[in-house]
């Protein structure tokens, strides 16, 4: 992966490099929440890189509890842009503007996110942003980090359109007798996996157009190295049924 990031405009271009790159448990995009900050034990890194790998860069930066992330769309770039999309808040049925939504189909693939901070680490030289809250990629690069400054980005009474409010997270979510003994497994390495897999799953990740509809596929999702099935059972229950570790 290039570390370095283009945006074009009719008359002018401008060339950055990366920052930085994240670590998250999103292995790919099916999943991912569609907002930061609705999966709580989401928990990834901000890994800085080249020239910003300097921990002067963040002195002071834990004065702040949040942290917005500018990135790159890299993995969905390629497939370019078209100016109407199918927002999931209107059911993925109804075309809009893609500036009137946050599309990863953009002009240019950049993407805003807030984050919370945990802590700054710097060992052996490497300087680490341990986050949570993201909604991120794994290998997503890092463009510009910015302290979120409450009185100013939290506009209490702006009109958000179709999203004002917050998506319900309205699945009920069950493991199996299987998936309750692969989590005994697996969460000694992640005393928060089953968390994770909850909240996300709670947010209903199948396609927008599927919502509040029956479905009796078994499907799968990425999480670190770990491939999660579950089965929506009812209109309102996910059975998850078991993990498997994937081999790369």
């Amino acid at each position: 992966m290039s570390n370095t990031c283009e945006t074009t405009h009719d008359a002018q271009s401008f060339k950055f490099d990366a920052i930085g790159v994240i670590e998250s448990p999103y292995q790919e995009k099916f999943a991912i929440p569609r907002q930061p900050n609705l999966v709580s034990a989401a928990k990834g890194k901000v890994v800085l890189l080249g020239d910003a790998n300097n921990h002067e860069l963040v002195r002071d930066i834990e004065q702040f509890s949040h942290l917005w992330l500018l990135f790159v769309f890299h993995g969905t770039q390629e497939q370019g842009w078209k100016p109407l999309v199918r927002p999931p808040r209107l059911g993925g049925n109804v075309k809009t503007g893609v500036l009137a939504t946050r599309s990863t189909f953009r002009p240019n693939p950049i993407g805003m996110s807030v984050v919370k901070l945990d802590k700054v680490v710097t060992e052996k030289k490497q300087t680490i942003l341990h986050i949570s809250g993201l909604d991120l990629l794994n290998g997503t690069p890092i463009i510009d980090i910015k302290p979120y400054v409450p009185y100013s980005d939290a506009i209490i009474d702006a009109d958000a359109g179709f999203a004002q409010e917050q998506p319900d997270a309205a699945l009920s979510v069950v493991f199996s007798e299987q998936m309750q003994a692969d989590l005994i497994k697996y969460q000694q390495r992640d005393s928060e996996l089953g968390l994770l897999i909850e909240q996300v799953l709670k947010q209903d990740p199948r396609p927008a157009y599927k919502r509040g509809k029956t479905d009796d596929k078994v499907y799968g999702m990425s999480l670190y190295d770990l491939n999660i099935q579950w089965q929506l059972i009812t209109l309102d229950t996910v059975l998850v049924l078991n993990i498997t570790q994937v081999t790369k």
